[in-house]
């Protein structure tokens, strides 16, 4: 086994989470190799010694130049704002180290696109954080699609709804501001993120980009708080998807529904370790939903559990994101989603924000 040093900007809800996951990778996949938490960043020298502490990471700074320029810092992780994460993965690709970006890849298309062109020029192994995705049972259900186990896919229907801001009330924060930070820059990517995997490429879009609550105490709202669109795979297949953060009654409702020439799939996060499968065989009075809960024989699954049903959490999910990108680091070959595959998620959200715009639909390849 051997020790690699991980950088991680930023402390916070996500920081966290990946400290936690480095931490626990290798022990949870025997990794061949074993993260050491050398460095955090965070917004300032107090708040970083406060995750130091807390995460257990040798050292501290509130300059995340610090962090990506130390030699003992050979990975790193960025769980800042996506307006700053262009700037950082770049520097980080300069020096040939490997890079795990949250989602999306940056405030912009401009930004996914330099970051997507560093990112292959320099070689180093390059990762987005869309970690709903490998659930086992969404890797269940990926699998079967690929396998043709519910035929040709004809339909799809995703949604990203939850309700955090679904009170009127609730102040105004950065949250509130800048279209990067609004639903169609924080949920509707996982969401479309999932469609990619699970049914192939998006050809093209119509949507509509809705402000509900335009202003909150504190201050005037300027990102979206909704949005629906309609999509066409490449495949032929329709699909629909909605994403809000004013859908009242909804927790963490990452959601889809699958149709297909022999079967159907549906999967919903707020129940994240059970699958539901239809198969179109066997006599009509039988037929039906059936309901699948994970267990070892599941993608993922046992090196957490060794108990059908016991099931996974959301920890989880970014610990298997880890073994990915240690995966890719120690192969020196990618692992989905790279940062071109991250870049395809801003080609459709752009596409959609621009036909919301101008009322029509828009084709991908435009953007």
């Amino acid at each position: 086994m051997a020790k690699i040093g991980i950088g991680i900007l930023g402390g916070g809800y996500m920081g966290k989470a990946h400290a936690v996951a480095m931490s626990s990778v290798g022990p949870v996949f025997n990794t061949t190799l074993r993260p050491r938490l050398e460095m955090v960043c965070a917004s300032t020298p107090e708040s970083a010694e406060r995750y130091r502490q807390a995460y257990g990471f040798a050292r501290a700074t509130d300059d995340w130049h610090v962090l990506v320029n130390d030699p003992k810092v050979e990975a790193i992780v960025i769980a800042t704002p996506q307006e700053t994460h262009r700037e950082i993965a770049l520097a980080a690709f300069a020096l040939g180290k490997p890079v795990l970006c949250e989602k999306p890849l940056g405030a912009s298309m401009e930004d996914g696109a330099a970051m997507v062109s560093a990112a292959e020029k320099s070689g180093a192994a390059n990762m987005v954080g869309f970690n709903y995705i490998r659930t086992p049972a969404s890797q269940h259900a990926r699998q079967l699609i690929a396998d043709g186990e519910i035929g040709d896919i004809t339909w799809f229907r995703g949604e990203h709804t939850e309700d955090f801001y679904a009170d009127p009330q609730a102040p105004a924060t950065w949250r509130t501001t800048g279209m990067s930070n609004g639903t169609m820059g924080d949920l509707a990517p996982h969401m479309v993120n999932a469609a990619l995997a699970l049914i192939g490429p998006i050809t093209r879009v119509m949507a509509e980009v809705e402000t509900v609550h335009k202003q909150r105490p504190g201050g005037d709202v300027t990102n979206d708080d909704h949005a629906q669109m309609m999509v066409r795979f490449k495949n032929g297949a329709m699909g629909a998807m909605y994403f809000s953060r004013i859908a009242t009654g909804r927790k963490m409702g990452y959601a889809y529904e699958i149709s297909g020439t022999m079967g159907a799939i549906r999967f919903d996060q707020e129940d994240q370790n059970a699958l539901w499968l239809y198969r179109m065989d066997g006599p009509e009075s039988e037929r039906g939903f059936r309901k699948i809960l994970t267990g070892p024989a599941h993608p993922d699954y046992e090196p957490f559990c060794q108990g059908p049903g016991h099931g996974t959490g959301y920890q989880d999910q970014i610990i298997i994101e880890a073994r990915d990108f240690l995966r890719a680091i120690e192969t020196r070959k990618p692992v989905w989603p790279t940062f071109r595959d991250g870049h395809e998620v801003s080609r459709v959200i752009a596409a959609a924000l621009a036909s919301s715009s101008d009322e029509c639909w828009k084709n991908i390849n435009d953007f």
